[in-house]
């Protein structure tokens, strides 16, 4: 039997669209992503200021597209992690942290990941498959604690920009007034730094970047994540550098902190010879043991 496709995920231009193709008001595109993203129906059949009519042509020709999360596992801090479906047997995870002053939810962009980078569990798992806009907005959407979200980045399973066309869909429904009408200030979007898709995405979203750093140095830098032997540094910042961030938009890079490998002096006095100039933060992390996977957390010492 033919998967039906999803409505959930689509956009006001293709509901409208949708609509025009079954001879229905246009507004009637307007009243589905209502319900979509605003009223979070549970059933299509529930739509009710549509036509009869209306809704069971839609429930003939789409599934709703939503799904709620099969596992949830806590941790002492209060983090809570979830496993929603994503295919046959697969799945994608989903945190929320909760924080003093935000509630932060983080979110996967695809099943496994691609970039193969030397400290990161996601890659020794494969690459499944990349997420749909409405898979992507469903992990916020299904969520028990949504109501209580303040921010969203993009830093679960997946490299974003390797899924750049849902991505920028999904920022999109959050961010539309149609959709979820958050804004973009709320959301940061995480590179492992793909040089391509990095100028799309600084001229087509407003939400703010967060590119993983992990070394100054180029070669320590493709030790770290190989990937970056395709997308040199020395591009990458320049891209940063050309394009005019304002007064909102914000530029972080992430560091994961690895004792001996990347947080000597001199790793410091290069970070900032290299970030120079640039209007950004650095967001210095603790990293976590991962099965298998041999660096170790600088200390307590070297972090502060």
């Amino acid at each position: 039997m033919t998967k039906r496709p999803a409505l959930f995920g689509l956009t006001l231009d293709e509901l409208e669209a949708l609509a025009a193709e079954n001879q229905w008001p246009r507004y009637a595109g307007k009243q589905i992503s209502h319900w979509l993203y605003r009223k979070q129906v549970d059933r299509i059949e529930r739509m009710t200021d549509l036509p009869m009519h209306a809704r069971d042509t839609l429930a003939r020709l789409y599934g709703l597209g939503v799904a709620l999360p099969e596992r949830v596992q806590t941790s002492r801090d209060g983090t809570r992690k979830y496993l929603f479906p994503a295919g046959e047997k697969r799945f994608v995870e989903a945190a929320y942290i909760p924080d003093e002053k935000r509630n932060t939810l983080c979110l996967s962009s695809q099943v496994g990941c691609k970039m193969g980078c030397s400290f990161c569990m996601t890659g020794k798992q494969g690459f499944h498959g990349n997420l749909t806009a409405g898979e992507i907005v469903n992990q916020y959407r299904s969520l028990p604690e949504r109501d209580r979200v303040t921010n969203i980045v993009y830093m679960g399973m997946g490299e974003p920009f390797d899924n750049l066309n849902e991505v920028l869909k999904s920022t999109q429904i959050f961010t539309a007034e149609w959709g979820y009408a958050m804004s973009p200030r709320r959301i940061t979007v995480s590179t492992i730094g793909l040089t391509g898709p990095l100028h799309r995405f600084l001229h087509e979203s407003q939400c703010h970047l967060a590119v993983s750093l992990h070394s100054p140095f180029e070669e320590e830098r493709r030790q770290l994540m190989p990937v970056a032997s395709l997308h040199p540094l020395k591009e990458l910042i320049a891209e940063l550098r050309n394009f005019d961030f304002g007064k909102q938009r914000r530029l972080s890079f992430e560091y994961i902190m690895f004792r001996g490998v990347n947080d000597t002096p001199r790793h410091i006095r290069e970070m900032a010879r290299l970030l120079n100039g640039l209007r950004c933060r650095v967001n210095l992390i603790r990293f976590h043991p991962v099965p298998g996977i041999s660096p170790e957390s600088s200390d307590e010492h070297t972090m502060e």
